[in-house]
């Protein structure tokens, strides 16, 4: 695979995988739209170990905390430290894994990966978080996280697995529902990639792993490096700008590349 295809890729999976913009819809937009091949899931898989190396050292003291927490939420002490949020994790991302399962099985996920599909995702859910952000409260921080709001967030999670919708924008505008604020919301969804992307990965790791050969290797570790670092970029840019900014920027540019893809879909 060329170099300059490798370092696309990771860069928009980097870039887009935890601003609110679909980082699953800009991938499938890069051989919609340029005529280039499909990077193929060894690079799908080498971009998620990077984006997921990034927001585990990004948030480390949280993944700390749950790491910590997970032996005493296993004996049932859901009150110590981190015990609450490696339940709230959990519970957040069973939804979307069953969803991905049956998407995965029944193989709609392949028919939804379309330009037009994109664009409508784009613009729709890119409105709903317009308004969710506008009209919600801002009484809570991240820590308020609840196994209610949890749940009611994995739902909203499931919903991103329609291309274009973005996972990340989805979680934010249900946490900003609840009345989370901007930067706790952020968290939030944050947080909860990486039990979902740890997920993906696997799943799309063991489809992989018996094909890769030594240049899919080299290609993927690659492409993982500068996933990494483009990722842990988004994520510092974008918690930095929440501190003075809305998420009207982000909803711009959803807004404008929603209409775009609609005009060159039924052109």
């Amino acid at each position: 695979m060329p170099l300059l295809h490798i370092l696309l890729v990771a860069l928009i999976q980097g870039l887009t995988e935890f601003l609110p913009v679909s980082s699953s819809g800009h991938l499938i937009l890069l051989p919609n739209l340029t005529g280039l091949q499909d990077q193929g899931q060894v690079i799908d898989v080498a971009v998620h170990v990077g984006t997921l190396g990034a927001v585990i050292l990004y948030f480390w003291q949280d993944v700390k905390l749950t790491l910590a927490g997970i032996p005493h939420l296993l004996r049932g002490r859901i009150n110590f430290p981190g015990a609450g949020l490696a339940l709230c994790l959990v519970l957040a991302t069973i939804p979307v894994v069953i969803v991905g399962l049956i998407l995965n099985l029944t193989g709609l996920d392949d028919m939804m990966r379309s330009t037009a599909v994109i664009g409508w995702t784009m613009l729709i859910f890119g409105i709903v978080l317009y308004w969710a952000d506008k009209y919600s409260p801002e009484r809570r921080p991240a820590e308020f996280w609840n196994i209610r709001d949890a749940a009611i967030m994995g739902l909203w999670q499931a919903i991103a697995l329609i291309p274009g919708t973005s996972r990340s924008g989805i979680t934010i505008t249900a946490a900003r529902r609840l009345g989370y604020n901007r930067r706790g919301a952020a968290k939030l969804a944050m947080l909860m990639s990486i039990p979902t992307i740890l997920a993906s990965g696997v799943l799309l790791g063991a489809e992989v792993a018996v094909t890769a050969d030594a240049a899919a290797a080299r290609d993927g570790a690659i492409a993982a490096v500068f996933a990494f670092g483009a990722a842990l970029f988004a994520l510092w840019f974008m918690m930095k700008l929440l501190k003075s900014v809305s998420f009207t920027p982000y909803v711009i540019y959803r807004v404008v590349l929603g209409v775009i893809l609609l005009v060159i879909a039924y052109s």
